[in-house]
């Protein structure tokens, strides 16, 4: 049993150091998936299509205006999840009286143990690995070997952990992924169809095998984004994360849900103007310290019955 122990520490700890040598191979990936799609997209199809005037160039414009613009807003997305930190703990940071009150220890665990000299906080938690103390809602990532404040997960597309700083970059490039993928889905659906006709398809082999491919991959992302896009409305809605809506199984109230409103704001912010760009307003900034990652607001009627 001992021995099982040490074999399964050993493969996770293989699986954390593989998910930390793929770097930036992940990321010249999506950009070679955005390579095939743009050649296949514009240069391909829709841009030659601006010369042929009449209806067919209207349509053609209107797509191309269309797809440069979610593409510009997933780019955006995209570099601001990989950049941006997900936000790590200060060293300086100590517990709140309030803020642990009626506090559920979601991740007990052998890594993690009740500080003793911090008698009026029982709740508060300590990571071992990180040897500091645990702010609320905060987890321990094996891969990237801190521990990230309102971690979601650590998504090897970007890179990076997923966490109160970037959470919302995150869904915004879903968001974005998801429209782009679906816009030309169902532009090249026609030219996919035309592949299996019996009439001649113009083209050079070359950019029909693109066309094909662009059809296939996008397809293919369009359908999975969407999977996990329901999956993270349905957490933000309930102000929960994918570690804390594993962890937290058992419990039916939550005591940070504060209703939908409230939660999606925790996330995107109050300002409206901003709630669709990979940024925060400065006034969001000052007046929602829940943003910061470090504090975060519990529901009155929950917070001493969890």
């Amino acid at each position: 049993m001992h021995r099982s122990g040490i074999v399964m520490a050993w493969n996770v700890f293989k699986f954390c150091t593989a998910l930390r040598g793929l770097g930036s191979i992940m990321i010249l990936l999506v950009l070679a998936v955005i390579g095939v799609t743009y050649y296949a997209f514009v240069l391909t199809n829709y841009g030659p299509a601006l010369y042929d005037g009449g209806l067919n160039s209207l349509t053609a414009l209107l797509l191309l205006i269309i797809f440069h613009a979610l593409l510009l807003m997933l780019l955006w997305s995209y570099f601001s999840v990989v950049f941006a930190e997900p936000g790590f703990v200060p060293p300086s940071w100590r517990p709140v009286m309030d803020e642990e009150r009626g506090e559920a220890d979601l991740f007990d665990g052998p890594d993690f143990s009740a500080v003793p000299s911090q008698p009026l906080h029982p709740k508060v938690r300590f990571c071992r690995k990180c040897s500091q103390l645990k702010p609320p809602r905060c987890h321990h990532c094996s891969v990237c070997g801190k521990c990230v404040l309102k971690m979601d997960h650590h998504c090897v597309w970007v890179v990076n952990c997923v966490g109160a700083l970037n959470y919302k970059y995150f869904l915004l490039f879903l968001f974005y992924t998801f429209l782009e993928t679906s816009l030309v889905t169902v532009s090249l659906l026609p030219q996919f169809i035309a592949f299996f006709s019996d009439g001649e398809i113009p083209g050079s082999p070359s950019t029909l095998a693109t066309t094909f491919l662009a059809f296939v991959l996008n397809l293919a992302f369009a359908l999975s984004v969407l999977g996990f896009l329901i999956m993270h409305i349905s957490l933000v809605a309930a102000n929960t994360t994918t570690i804390e809506a594993y962890e937290k199984r058992t419990t039916p109230k939550w005591r940070y849900d504060l209703g939908r409103k409230k939660n999606f704001q925790q996330v995107f912010g109050m300002d409206r103007r901003y709630w669709f760009i990979p940024a925060y307003s400065d006034e969001d900034l000052r007046r929602m310290p829940e943003l910061q990652g470090l504090h975060y607001p519990s529901n009155p009627e929950l917070a001493q019955e969890v």
